[in-house]
Parts: C-alpha cells; structure tokens; sequence
C-alpha cells in the first residue's frame, strides 16, 4: 500500500514575510522541506516546536485538493 502524500502550504503559517510555497510528498520529506524552507527563507530555528507545528498543519494532499475545488 502506498503511503499517502501529506501537504504544507505556507500561506497558512503567520509569517513576517509571506509566501506562497506548497511542500507534497511523503510526511517525513514534507517535514524535512518544510524545515528547510522556514529555516532559510523565514529566520526560525529548526526546533522541536518548530517540527511539531509544521506536522500539525499537514493536510493529506487529496483533503487539500478537494477543499480547493
């Protein structure tokens, strides 16, 4: 069974200087993007925090694709 694909778009998080990236793929690379992106581009410190609200804000890609229809 293939693993479902999870999605992280930044337009959703508070952030100083918005962007309108999308992150999909498989929870743990979606994290790790997502880490990366808000590390680089946003000025935070990857914490455990910082992961935790990250993975609380992935949808399932296929949930996300619906609500935007």
């Amino acid at each position: 069974m293939a693993e479902s694909r999870k999605l992280v778009d930044c337009r959703r998080f508070p952030a100083e200087k918005p962007c309108s990236i999308v992150i999909a793929g498989t929870e743990e690379d979606v994290l790790d993007l997502a880490v990366m992106h808000a590390t680089s581009r946003h000025g935070h410190a990857d914490t455990p925090e910082l992961r935790e609200q990250i993975r609380s804000m992935m949808q399932d890609e296929s949930s996300a694709t619906a609500e935007a229809a």
